[in-house]
């Protein structure tokens, strides 16, 4: 830019050279501004407070209700798991009827399924060693049955499957709802490797209880997925996108599960989980709307100004597990292994180079003439061998 704008001073010399000087001046002294960069750190990284978190919801029907409580870490910090251990944690009803939670570990508390009356209304009560949160009484809702999970092929903007859900309600009066999911999926390392040195100078066959080809790996949704028949004549959901799936994701080589659960929320809880969804997840370019205060129903009664991120609902939870496997997808379906193989020989540099493998290398002959990185032969690196009691396949 600065060449450019040299080039034009001297074609124009119609201007004087002391106002050339000055042009020039103020373009270096603009240029020196845009070019020194300092370093700055927001308050906000440099905060140490420490905000409760409060995740779950209080399931009014049969199945179990479990509540995870966390606290904020500073955004500089390396540790980002802070669970609350210690608490005592209660489900109270507006006649002061009260259900306890025990502590699970690691910042979980659970009861059974506690079969609420939904003529009532109901909140949560929560005591650490100094400090009492109480969530705001809601009322109950009662979550529809999900009528079908499919997914369909797409190409636009990119190659893959959509899996959506389908839902509706003949309570007109429950009209906003939020899914979260867990999924498995039954993967292979990249190589079956029949052979594994004893660690010394020999290479032997696998026994069958050592071969690591396939396994199994699980994951829970940490995107949020919200969905509202609020604006349509029909109380309908009808393919709500819940996740995508690239064509090269592992998730999708061999067999796929995900397990979606379905809740029915009041008008309130639907916009606290709009503006957590806006803040954490459609952020980051100049088109994205600012943060903005995210106002929960959950509060402290012992330090009134503490805030505390979380918002409390009272439904019964719907769920229902699809399978998608490999033969049911279009060809060319083309995995991408999250990692980098490397088969090599050396059958070359002679015995002496070969025992004992170089670290981390598994043989992929019974010479030991050519062998691979353990992560492309062990697939129990990534994930485990033991068959998931629903598994399908």
């Amino acid at each position: 830019m600065l060449t450019v704008l040299l080039g034009e001073l001297k074609r124009r010399r119609r201007f004087g050279n002391n106002k050339m000087k000055k042009i020039l001046l103020i373009f270096i002294s603009i240029a020196s501004i845009a070019g020194c960069k300092k370093p700055y750190n927001p308050p906000v990284v440099a905060n140490n407070g420490s905000y409760l978190v409060v995740e779950g919801v209080i399931n009014s029907g049969p199945d179990s209700t479990k509540i995870l409580l966390s606290r904020t870490v500073n955004i500089s910090n390396t540790v980002t798991a802070n669970p609350v251990t210690g608490a005592t944690l209660t489900v109270e009803s507006d006649q002061n009827a009260v259900y306890p939670l025990t502590e699970l570990g690691n910042g979980s508390y659970a009861s059974p399924g506690l079969n609420l009356d939904n003529t009532h209304q109901y909140r949560l009560r929560i005591k650490t060693a100094n400090q009492q949160y109480l969530s705001d009484f809601v009322p109950v809702n009662v979550t529809p049955p999900i009528d079908s999970i499919g997914y369909s092929v797409v190409s636009i903007p990119d190659t893959g499957i959509q899996v959506y859900v389908n839902s509706h309600n003949s309570n007109t009066n429950s009209r906003y709802y939020r899914w979260d999911y867990s999924e498995t999926w039954r993967f292979h390392a990249k190589f079956f490797c029949l052979y594994i040195s004893n660690g010394s100078n020999a290479i032997i066959p696998r026994q069958p209880s050592q071969w690591r080809f396939y396994c199994f790996h699980s994951d829970s949704s940490s995107n949020i997925v919200l969905g509202s028949s609020a604006k349509l004549q029909n109380n309908v959901i009808y393919q709500n996108p819940v996740t995508f799936i690239p064509d090269t994701s592992e998730k999708i080589e061999l067999e796929y599960s995900i397990l979606l659960r379905q809740y029915s929320l009041t008008p309130d809880a639907y916009s606290f989980w709009t503006s957590l969804k806006k803040n954490t997840e459609e952020l980051g370019s100049i088109f994205d709307a600012e943060p903005s205060l995210i106002a929960g129903n959950i509060h402290n009664t012992t330090n009134a100004a503490e805030p505390v991120i979380g918002y409390v609902s009272v439904c019964t939870v719907q769920s229902k597990r699809i399978f998608i496997h490999r033969n049911d997808l279009p060809d060319p379906w083309t995995p991408a292994y999250p990692y980098s193989c490397v088969v090599d020989g050396v059958g070359k540099q002679g015995p002496a180079f070969l025992y004992p493998l170089p670290n981390d290398f598994v043989p992929m002959d019974g010479a030991g003439s050519t062998y691979t990185s353990t992560v492309c032969a062990d697939c129990t690196l990534r994930g485990t061998q033991t068959v998931p009691p629903f598994w399908k396949y």
